[in-house]
């Protein structure tokens, strides 16, 4: 609690002395009347910071970039003297810049405010109202007051835009092989009792005879190539404003969103590996939604560089069919790495994320690429 009382003091003060020196019970009346002024304003924010209650909900806790959530902030205190309208310091989603609320002087009634947030970029953000202060009437008074009741969470999730399908490299033994195999009656692994449904030209007839129930053949099913998704989570290069730096962030984490979400179609399997304080390995068998909120999660605080990344991932290859490698910087390192890796099997897509895609220090690179069989798709950050 904070006291501006040295005017107020001093006047008291001097017409104290005022009304000692000229006998005035004028001089001594007003000196009394401005101490219970202050008493007052004293009582008055006292009682009304005892009694404040203030709580924070918010519409939706989880919602994807560009949506909406609805904040609402309810304020009740029960103090009947005057005082100067409460202020309530609201941070916003980042919790960098902070807001100001003056609610009206209503005791005993509960206040409701209703504030849109806008979820500009992907992440999880945790805010809330930063302090509340109750002030009196004449400003003698103040006292800022801790709010932990406000704190509030809002996960906001990638979006998705269209990708081209992932072409994985040649020999991709897809369904329709999986379904011829199925029906190759030439290649038996197996047997088992028939069970309704099975079709007729599967049934073991020899055996069944022997055995003098029907039985059916199994056959072994070819195993699918693998998706591998590395996406760069190392903090992404600076080009001389944060806004760039939460750009490049949300299209990091939509083109890894997309790509996810387009693989999910298939019947490949899929890994997606996330480095960070929260190390996570992404599978198909996940989900679209813990994905998501795994990839909203990131806070791109990987300490390996990403060439580092690249070469450990290049030797888990002997299933992949193909790789999507997602990142916003390139150089003459990471070329070669990619360069190796598709050599070894694997098809391989570049989705390089960059506001220039005809920079001249990109360019021979790219060349190196494409000359080597590798796709390169751009992805401009801030684009709708």
């Amino acid at each position: 609690m904070r006291f501006r009382l040295s005017l107020p003091l001093a006047l008291t003060a001097f017409l104290a002395v005022t009304a000692l020196a000229t006998g005035s019970p004028l001089f001594l009346l007003l000196a009394i009347t401005l101490v219970l002024i202050i008493l007052a304003e004293f009582l008055a924010v006292l009682w009304a910071s005892a009694t404040l209650r203030i709580s924070a909900e918010i519409s939706e806790g989880v919602v994807h970039r560009g949506e909406e959530a609805t904040l609402v902030l309810r304020v009740r205190h029960q103090g009947y003297l005057p005082i100067a309208p409460v202020c309530l310091s609201l941070a916003s989603l980042s919790g960098g810049e902070t807001r100001d609320i003056l609610l009206k002087n209503q005791p005993g009634r509960q206040q409701s405010l209703r504030m849109p947030l806008k979820a500009s970029h992907v992440g999880v953000f945790s805010s809330g109202i930063r302090s509340c202060t109750v002030e009196g009437l004449l400003g003698f008074v103040r006292r800022r007051i801790n709010t932990p009741d406000s704190l509030y969470s809002l996960t906001v999730l990638p979006r998705t835009f269209e990708t081209d399908p992932l072409v994985l490299a040649p020999g991709d033994p897809g369904s329709d092989i999986m379904s011829r195999a199925t029906e190759d009656l030439n290649a038996p692994s197996d047997v088992r009792a028939y069970q309704p449904g099975d079709p007729m030209k599967k049934i073991h007839w020899k055996l069944s005879l022997r055995k003098n129930e029907l039985m059916v053949r199994k056959f072994d099913e070819p195993i699918l190539q693998d998706v591998l998704i590395v996406m760069d989570c190392s903090p992404p290069p600076s080009w001389g404003h944060a806004q760039a730096g939460a750009d490049i962030r949300d299209a990091l984490l939509e083109t890894a969103a997309s790509v996810y979400a387009e693989q999910m179609k298939t019947d490949h399997s899929l890994r997606l590996p996330l480095l960070g304080s929260v190390p996570v390995d992404i599978d198909r068998n996940m989900g679209t939604p813990i994905a998501f909120d795994y990839l909203a999660r990131v806070d791109f605080s990987a300490a390996d560089r990403f060439e580092r990344v690249l070469v450990m991932e290049s030797r888990r290859l002997r299933k992949v069919g193909c790789v999507a490698v997602i990142t916003a910087r390139l150089n003459f390192a990471m070329v070669d790495i990619m360069s190796r890796m598709h050599r070894m099997g694997p098809n391989l897509r570049l989705y390089l994320i960059t506001f220039a895609p005809d920079d001249p220090d990109f360019l021979p690179l790219i060349a190196r690429l494409q000359h080597t069989g590798i796709e390169v798709s751009y992805v401009t950050p801030g684009s709708d």
